[in-house]
């Protein structure tokens, strides 16, 4: 088997430069356990979903992977604490899914596929992602990567509390998180100055970075991905454009829509930041959330601005081949720096 490290790489890796180990070696994979909390299912998803109801409660599923540094971290830091697991416990049936397993799953329309079936039909690109569901078997949220405890938790209270017929899980963090009134947004000197006209911008992809002021994330991204040499050639191969998530500056999509920032972001369902969004020749090729890595954001941009989403539907796929190809020139592959 080709080293399992390739599932990982799909999580986030930060490649070091070749000058800085004398061997190429594999960092940081993700070591963690399914609790036993976490039903023991056929994965017949109707029947799960209509027993959770039942039973008052909805349906989570989780799609990871072993080796998955991400997956370690939802499991060991989000799920090892007790307010949080009390509360999934309370609302939610919990199931697993490997992402490349061979078991059976039996969706909502009676469909039968296997587990990696299943995850490609869902568009299951990054782990951990966690989908959930009500009694009748209707998506009600959908989170991709990571997200740290306190999000996390306003999350699962989201769905457990069926806020989804109220408003939109953005608007709903919208009123826990109010756009602030301090602090300032990082400066990038490759960042396209205003006004922006995205229909303008035609001979490179497109990436929207939407951010706020005292945003956590966004100073991580700005002081330690941004800084990564390698980071930085990916970006040389778009117009880079930040967009402070609240704010009412006009702009123009991609589609020609005149619009502001904050109403774009809603329309655009961006829930989290900061949230980078990647246009090619117009339209939406794939988006960053959640928590960021810095291979992780390297890949994905590089997926992009390649044009490989046009050949492989499976960025996973991408990303071992990718992992490959860096091993191969000697390269030290980190999962967790």
């Amino acid at each position: 088997m080709k080293l399992f490290f390739l599932v990982a790489a799909l999580c986030g890796l930060v490649f070091l430069n070749s000058s800085q180990a004398e061997t190429p070696a594999i960092k940081g994979v993700g070591q963690y356990t399914i609790p036993d909390w976490f039903k023991n299912s056929f994965l017949d998803l109707p029947a799960e979903a209509a027993e959770a109801g039942a039973s008052g409660k909805r349906l989570l599923i989780y799609f990871g992977q072993d080796g998955c540094p991400y997956c370690a971290e939802l499991f060991n830091n989000n799920f090892s604490q007790r307010h949080i697991v009390d509360y999934t416990r309370a609302h939610f049936e919990s199931i697993d899914i490997n992402l490349w397993g061979d078991r059976e799953v039996t969706d909502f329309d009676g469909r039968r596929f296997t587990e990696k079936e299943f995850s490609t039909k869902y568009k299951v690109w990054f782990t951990p992602t966690i989908l959930f569901f009500d009694e009748h078997g209707k998506q009600v949220l959908r989170i991709n990567g990571y997200y740290p405890p306190h999000r996390f938790l306003q999350a699962l209270q989201y769905v457990g509390n069926k806020r989804e017929g109220e408003m939109s899980f953005s608007q709903y963090l919208a009123t826990l998180s109010p756009a602030p009134t301090a602090g300032v947004l990082h400066a990038e000197a490759f960042f396209v100055p205003p006004p922006h006209d995205l229909r303008k911008l035609k001979d490179k992809p497109i990436a929207v970075f939407f951010e706020q002021k005292d945003c956590s994330g966004c100073d991580t991204l700005h002081q330690n991905i941004f800084r990564q040499p390698a980071t930085r050639e990916q970006l040389k191969r778009f117009h880079v454009l930040q967009l402070d998530r609240w704010s009412d500056a006009p702009l123009v999509t991609p589609q020609g829509q005149k619009t502001t920032a904050r109403q774009w972001a809603t329309s655009l369902n961006v829930a989290y930041v900061p949230t980078a969004v990647l246009f090619d020749q117009g339209k939406e090729v794939i988006r960053i959330e959640a928590f960021l890595k810095a291979f992780h954001v390297q890949s994905v941009l590089d997926y992009a601005a390649s044009g490989a989403y046009r050949t492989q539907p499976d960025l996973q796929r991408f990303i071992q081949a990718r992992a490959e190809r860096l091993l191969e020139h000697g390269v030290t592959v980190d999962l967790w720096e």
